[in-house]
């Protein structure tokens, strides 16, 4: 399998704005606007609904950049609200599938920094509360003067395959019937990620592995994460079995038994927008799966 097409990013972040109060009120009245807050953003299940400068008054902006292709500034607006389960209020989770590659690049943007804020009200040093600096790319604290930057959380996700070239997917107990996916799991400290995608595929498949192969990676923002993804090859396929805590049932796969499984609606796969689907699909290469003969897929 070859490494994951990676995207080059659709906006320019502007890094050199956050700290230009003057230039970022000027693109704030020009903008387009995301109302965000506890990690559901303003939309419908096409994207998000924009709302004008005048309609978002009070809460914090965070500026997420420009888009080159139309010079259209972007921000988002945490307006304080409680975003409850009003249809135009949805999680990334409900939008990701039906969103452009630009509004889901923006989107996850704004949901992960919209979660970073909400968790780090205060001072990690003192405990003082902290105020919005560099439009949102960070928080500072006025007491102590230290200043607090989002946390991305690295995770490894490994497509663990035999020297048949079989894959094997686990399912999680939180998960429907039927859902199987790729191996993941967080970076320790003092980890190198070859060594995390080792430990991890030992710890919930019970088997060892060589040949590890980075692949891409991925914003996961739920709430924090990065998929650094891999795949491996294990020479002892016989040995895997779940740990029967996080992984309660394993499965080999080869490419017409997935492919007649998923058809049939028997094993459900991960969502399109997922490293983890992009994963499964590259290694069906050629024989990828038809997304409209599909049973379903779940979040989950």
């Amino acid at each position: 399998m070859s490494a994951i097409p990676q995207r080059p990013s659709l906006m320019d972040r502007a890094g050199e704005l956050r700290s230009n109060p003057v230039r970022l009120e000027e693109l704030w009245l020009t903008a387009n606007i995301i109302e965000v807050g506890k990690g559901r953003i303003r939309s419908t299940v096409d994207g998000p609904l924009f709302i004008s400068p005048t309609q978002a008054v009070g809460g914090e902006r965070y500026f997420l950049g420009i888009d080159p292709a139309t010079n259209t500034p972007y921000f988002a607006w945490a307006s304080g609200a409680v975003l409850s389960d009003v249809d135009d209020y949805l999680t990334l989770r409900e939008l990701a599938g039906g969103l452009s590659p630009l509004h889901l690049e923006i989107s996850m943007h704004a949901i992960a920094l919209s979660h970073w804020h909400d968790a780090h009200p205060h001072c990690s040093k003192c405990g003082a509360p902290t105020r919005i600096d560099l439009a949102g790319a960070a928080r500072i604290c006025d007491v102590d003067q230290s200043q607090h930057h989002p946390r991305t959380d690295p995770a490894i996700i490994v497509l663990i395959k035999d020297r048949a070239d079989r894959i094997l997917l686990g399912h999680q107990p939180s998960w429907p019937d039927g859902r199987f996916s790729t191996f993941a799991g967080f970076l320790e400290p003092g980890e190198t990620f070859e060594q995390c995608v080792a430990r991890e595929a030992f710890e919930e498949s019970g088997v060892k592995l060589t040949e590890i192969k980075y692949l891409g990676s991925q914003p996961w923002p739920f709430p924090a994460s990065i998929m650094i993804a891999f795949e491996a090859i294990t020479d002892q396929p016989e040995d895997a079995h779940p740990d029967g805590e996080e992984i309660t049932e394993v499965k080999w796969f080869s490419r017409a038994e997935l492919k007649a499984a998923a058809e049939i609606g028997s094993l459900l796969l991960p969502p399109v927008v997922s490293v983890a689907r992009r994963m499964i699909e590259g290694w069906l290469g050629a024989t990828s799966l038809d997304s409209s003969k599909l049973a379903g897929e779940t979040w989950r």
